[in-house]
């Protein structure tokens, strides 16, 4: 028997790195689950993948962006697999909305753009609280639920040039320990992971701060990037699962000790 099974989950930004990782560990451990990005063609190759390997997967076509768009991913989840049980919020959007791009780019404090500050804050921590919101009634309802945000060390630890994306990371770890106190008395668990996982995302920003990413690859003790599907995935697992049930309110980290607390 699988950790999950019988569990219903929902993973955004699951077309890819972290997400897509956590999506097929989560199949392997037993769970239905909801494969949720915006493009979706990737949406797609990964509920193939997964039922390739003979676990369930749905997919749904999601902008996290968009709220309305959010609440009809979970409407759907419900409607297809009569409820939800976990929510994985992984997604978040770089760049501006009529311009995104695939990580952060450096930029001082200074030089913030409104757009890039808005979009970057909306796909990140209002997302995050909209997901929350929308799958609250149902993890109530069932007196159960294990949410798991995504955070980052970058705003932890105030890296520079990243003003937009520490702001709203930062913001996801204060929702998630607002939420785990007043949630946990119905059984919702709430959780932030703040990852170093090697992903499309962390490539593309190791090539645009190359020399500062070398930097935190060297202070990391077990010496290695870690990847999603192997390092990540098996922890946020455990958090959804029975062994997650006392923990809540916390932020973890998954980074090979270059951050520790």
């Amino acid at each position: 028997m699988g950790q999950l099974d019988g569990k219903v989950a929902i993973v955004t930004g699951a077309g890819r790195g972290i997400g897509k990782g956590i999506a097929k560990v989560f199949a392997r451990e037993g769970a239905k689950v909801v494969v949720a990005s915006r493009t979706p063609a990737t949406v797609a190759s990964v509920v193939a993948e997964i039922e390739a390997e003979g676990f369930i997967a749905f997919g749904v076509v999601v902008d996290v962006s968009n709220k309305e768009q959010i609440f009809n991913m979970v409407a759907e989840t419900v409607k297809k697999f009569g409820t939800v049980d976990i929510l994985v919020n992984n997604a978040q959007g770089f760049g501006t909305a009529e311009k995104p791009r695939a990580s952060t780019i450096p930029t001082p404090m200074e030089d913030t753009d409104d757009a890039e500050w808005e979009y970057t804050f909306r796909t990140g921590a209002t997302a995050t609280l909209w997901g929350m919101q929308a799958v609250f009634p149902h993890m109530k309802k069932a007196g159960y639920g294990r949410i798991v945000n995504f955070a980052s060390g970058s705003g932890m630890e105030g890296f520079p040039g990243n003003t937009p994306y520490n702001a709203t990371k930062e913001a996801i770890r204060a929702l998630t320990r607002t939420a785990a106190r007043e949630w946990g008395k119905l059984g919702i668990t709430v959780n932030t992971v703040n990852p170093s996982l090697k992903t499309d995302a962390w490539n593309n920003w190791e090539a645009n701060n190359q020399e500062f990413v070398q930097g935190l690859k060297d202070k990391m003790p077990l010496g290695f990037v870690g990847e999603p599907e192997e390092h990540g995935a098996p922890w946020v697992v455990w958090l959804a699962s029975k062994g997650g049930e006392y923990v809540t309110g916390m932020t973890i980290f998954l980074n090979g000790g270059r951050f520790m607390n």
